[in-house]
């Protein structure tokens, strides 16, 4: 059985707007709306070139214990517009019962308008594994060893 995201409205959210959804059979990541505030409902959020800001989604959500949540930027946005995450993949605790935003940035030449009910982008529910942390005097060997940014070739 998949595990199971709670999810709630915030008071002012436009409820006709579809909850976060798989588009296809095949999605790893469901789309998120921006559901904008109604006195921002009829012009939209505009974004000017290289501006930052958190668009709203309306919903609170309670992600599984063990679980996070992603939000990772949808390719259409990032390539025709450069709407893109400034914190790409930004992370969502399993602990945290605020508003969901969706900080947007404008990479773009041009000034980009977020309208009422538009994808902004995907989220992505993955498992997480909490480690041990241990200091020791020294790390195991590898063929690569400290090979950094580059250091495995071209190809």
């Amino acid at each position: 059985m998949a595990p199971e995201l709670r999810i709630m409205w915030e008071d002012w959210a436009d409820r006709s707007l579809p909850l976060p959804a798989y588009e296809t059979p095949g999605a790893a990541g469901a789309d998120i709306r921006a559901n904008l505030p109604p006195d921002q409902r009829d012009t939209g959020i505009t974004l000017q070139p290289m501006q930052r800001l958190i668009v709203p989604t309306g919903l609170r959500v309670e992600i599984p214990e063990g679980f996070e949540m992603q939000i990772r930027p949808r390719s259409g946005l990032a390539l025709k517009h450069g709407i893109t995450l400034p914190n790409t993949p930004g992370t969502i605790d399993s602990d945290y019962r605020g508003p969901l935003g969706v900080a947007l940035v404008n990479l773009g030449a041009d000034p980009y308008t977020v309208q009422h009910g538009d994808r902004i982008a995907q989220m992505i529910v993955a498992p997480v594994v909490q480690v041990r942390m241990v200091m020791v005097e020294a790390l195991g060997e590898t063929a690569r060893g400290a090979g950094g940014f580059g250091s495995t070739g071209r190809r």
